[in-house]
């Protein structure tokens, strides 16, 4: 298994644990009060949107990926959103550890 399949699992088990916050802006709140602990924008998502995410995510600090397609997040997830964020530091810290590998 590859460490982009594996971040994709991570994802999963995440939102079954309740520790995803989906939707741009649900996320943004969840980067403006200090939940999130890692932010993925799919990769085909709006350029508008991206350069929203971007600046927030810079600006608060909030480590940002763009690796995934709204498909691959969506199927990993089963929410359907194109940005997700991830509201626990142990998951964020793993998936951060596979996207560095």
């Amino acid at each position: 298994m590859n460490n982009d399949q594996k971040i994709l699992n991570l994802l999963g088990l995440a939102r079954r644990a309740g520790k995803l916050e989906a939707g741009e802006d649900i996320a943004l709140k969840a980067i403006r009060n200090g939940k999130a602990s890692l932010v993925f924008f799919a990769s085909d998502g709006g350029s508008s949107s991206l350069k929203k995410f971007t600046d927030k995510t810079t600006s608060y600090d909030v480590p940002f990926c763009t690796k995934f397609t709204k498909a691959e997040l969506a199927d990993a997830t089963g929410i359907p959103r194109t940005v997700i964020a991830v509201a626990n530091r142990g998951f964020a810290k793993k998936m951060r550890q596979y996207l560095e590998q």
